[in-house]
């Protein structure tokens, strides 16, 4: 099974950071399968890739880009699509990307919500 995985990897030529992505490459690339990718284009208008003879699509670098920050919101931060949708359509130059806070960050958040609630009880 890995000879098979090896003959596919030989196949396949590495490509230069700018050049165009099939939706399979890029499917492959962000590690979701093909259909997400064409269920964002409809709900993200930002997102158009080149669309040759047939319907076939070509991710340009940018889009590429969008669709890393789309899928980090999604899968690692936790957003919705509305959210991700919200964020992009205010125009925000600068998504939030990388890890989700750290668990510590959390706790010192939850503890600080903590406090607050048992002093408005008091009231």
């Amino acid at each position: 099974m890995t000879e098979a995985l090896d003959l596919e990897d030989r196949r396949r030529p590495l490509k230069s950071a700018q050049a165009f992505r099939t939706i399979s490459e890029a499917a492959e690339q962000l590690n979701v399968p093909q259909h997400v990718l064409r269920f964002w284009e409809t709900k993200f208008p930002q997102l158009k890739p080149l669309k040759r003879g047939g319907g076939r699509r070509y991710y340009r670098p940018e889009d590429l880009a969008l669709l890393k920050r789309i899928s980090d919101l999604l899968y690692t931060q936790g957003y919705t699509i509305k959210g991700v949708q919200r964020l992009l359509g205010e125009g925000e130059p600068e998504l939030p990307l990388g890890e989700p806070p750290e668990e510590s960050a959390l706790a010192e958040i939850l503890a600080e919500l903590d406090s607050i609630s048992v002093a408005l009880r008091r009231l």
